[in-house]
């Protein structure tokens, strides 16, 4: 198998941003947030099991999950949460296992999931953690320049992540991001030497 590595990180902190630049190196990229936007868009798989769940004010006129309501609805009831992760989280670990198969003609395989340190079966299918790390500040700040988020908002979404401290914890390597694309790109340069030795010393 290829060597697969977990990258995580909080809101804002850019997972997206780092899986690129993995991207460009060739790395194998599988990403449980575009997973799951597929599971959820109009005739999504998840979409029959959401509607049954919670009803057809969760579902937008074209079929897909109406996202804006859903995210009120979690943030504030976490039974509910916990109904709607007990629906999408099989089904995204099973697509990304068949990705995981794809894939195993590339250097090694960066496997991206938001909730990691809380997503024991998805910690399995990676041998190592990257964590994705910068300040709440700067996490705040992102959010709010690219989305229509308030400032309280995206403060309530990452008090209910798994804290900094627990994340940096996990890791096994660590990208900070609060010095720009150029820095960001250095690191995950001596990252993907890192990996491709190791891959290939396997």
């Amino acid at each position: 198998m290829r060597l697969c590595i977990g990258l995580t990180g909080g809101i804002g902190c850019g997972k997206s941003t780092v899986a690129g630049l993995f991207a460009k190196h060739g790395a194998g990229i599988i990403d449980t947030d575009t997973i799951a936007r597929r599971l959820t868009q109009a005739g999504g798989e998840a979409i029959a099991a959401i509607r049954a769940a919670f009803g057809d004010d969760y579902i937008t006129d074209d079929g897909a999950l109406n996202r804006a309501k859903m995210r009120g609805l979690i943030f504030s009831d976490a039974a509910a949460k916990q109904r709607l992760e007990l629906i999408l989280h099989p089904l995204i670990l099973e697509q990304a296992k068949v990705q995981l198969r794809q894939l195993q003609t590339k250097p090694y395989i960066i496997l991206v999931v938001p909730l990691l340190a809380e997503s024991p079966a998805f910690r399995q299918l990676a041998q190592r953690v990257l964590v994705v790390d910068c300040d709440e500040n700067t996490q705040v700040a992102r959010v709010i320049g690219r989305s229509r988020m308030t400032e309280a908002e995206v403060r309530g979404i990452i008090a209910q992540q798994t804290p900094r401290a627990e994340r940096l914890q996990l890791a096994d390597d660590v990208i900070r991001n609060d010095a720009g694309l150029d820095s960001l790109a250095e690191q995950v340069s001596v990252l993907h030497g890192h990996y491709s030795d190791r891959q290939n010393n396997d």
